[in-house]
């Protein structure tokens, strides 16, 4: 499961970032809001954040109206139907890792989606129960599921543990009606969490049926309850009623997400096993997609840094510019550095659960430690500017 020392170590870090901003600002009045910050700004929220969410609704959504089908006529094209949207949903949450911070945090819905390991003794125990088994395949089994199972039997890993063994799709005569009543449930919990998060961010242009849901289940999308979604808050970062006292100190919140999910990858996803202080601390070991995982969070990195999504991105408008501009020796760093990562990653041998003690995981570990390093420098640098 995810540790919640690493959510308070976030929420830490970005104090002491408005902490020191405010401390410099003394010095270097008026430089700090600079309109290049503020294009920096928007475009990470309409085409990072945004457009990465919308993406893991439609996906879970999708998903939970597939499972519905194979519930119904289960046969192995259903369940290969089931099995890649689900991975592709997956592919969308972890290239979200890098902006953890807002909604994803505040609203617990990081750890209510994606902890692991999957607690197997609670789940069977949960399969023996006709009265929970029929609460969860009631009209309301998604909000049943979300308010009772608690973290370690919701979210992504409990519905990989239905749908997949050995990283190969499970064949349909093995899913009993139980383990979809169960899968339907919790994909309809996810959804709605996902929802969750696109709202928080894109507010009222989100779909109005996802802004309803929200409403029904009294579930929050707002910044402190108050009027403005979370993309609002950064667009409008140095103005009346942010949380963001200056647009620097916004973009120094996108840098300690790239910075936090680095470290996270090198020192916990892969190092944990690695180094045997958790050789059960895997992510994803059913579908065996733990190294997919992993570049997609480091592809999260380069979304937010490089100005958008694959085909939405727009390198003037990004971090990597505004970087490069003030200091174009540490942005060559970052950029290279990034694409190491990625290329660490992806040369560690699959599955990782058969594989997690090879050299290359300290390669790769090693290539997410570098991230980590480079992005304190890129923060060191806002706060001189």
């Amino acid at each position: 499961m995810k540790h919640n020392f690493f959510k308070i170590g976030l929420m830490a870090a970005l104090v002491a970032v408005t902490l020191n901003f405010t401390s410099c600002k003394d010095n270097n009045e008026g430089e700090f809001d600079d309109e290049n910050a503020a294009t920096v700004a928007a475009q990470f929220v309409d085409h990072t954040v945004v457009p990465t969410y919308t993406n893991l609704a439609e996906k879970t959504e999708l998903l939970v109206e597939q499972l519905k089908t194979l519930k119904a006529n289960p046969t192995n094209a259903n369940v290969q139907a089931v099995c890649a949207t689900f991975l592709e949903a997956r592919s969308w949450w972890e290239k979200s890792e890098a902006f953890l911070f807002g909604a994803a945090g505040d609203f617990g819905i990081d750890p209510h989606i994606d902890s692991w390991p999957l607690d197997v003794n609670a789940f069977n125990t949960l399969m023996n129960s006709p009265a929970m088994i029929a609460a969860l395949d009631g009209e309301d089994g998604d909000e049943v599921a979300g308010n009772n199972l608690g973290n370690a039997l919701l979210g992504f890993h409990g519905i990989e543990y239905i749908l997949f063994a050995d990283g190969q799709p499970k064949p349909a005569s093995s899913l009993s009606e139980n383990d979809l009543i169960y899968a339907v449930a919790v994909a309809g919990d996810l959804r709605n969490r996902c929802y969750q998060l696109e709202v928080s961010w894109a507010g009222d242009k989100a779909p109005a049926n996802h802004i309803a849901k929200l409403d029904e289940l009294e579930l929050p999308y707002t910044v402190a309850s108050g009027d403005l979604s979370y993309g609002e808050n950064m667009k409008k970062a140095g103005n009346s009623g942010s949380t963001y006292s200056s647009r620097i100190v916004a973009l120094m919140a996108i840098v300690d997400g790239c910075k936090t999910i680095a470290d996270e990858v090198g020192t916990s996803k892969i190092g944990a096993p690695h180094t045997g202080e958790d050789v059960n601390y895997i992510e994803s070991p059913y579908s065996q997609k733990s190294i997919v995982d992993f570049y997609d969070n480091i592809i999260s990195i380069q979304n937010a840094y490089m100005g958008g999504i694959e085909g939405q991105r727009d390198e003037s408008k990004s971090l990597h510019k505004f970087v490069k501009d003030n200091d174009a020796d540490l942005d060559a760093r970052v950029v290279a550095a990034i694409e190491n990562a990625l290329a660490k990653i992806n040369a560690m041998p699959t599955p990782f659960v058969n594989n997690y003690t090879s050299a290359a995981c300290g390669d790769a570990m090693e290539a997410c430690a570098a991230v980590d390093a480079l992005f304190s420098e890129v923060n060191e640098m806002l706060r001189k500017l």
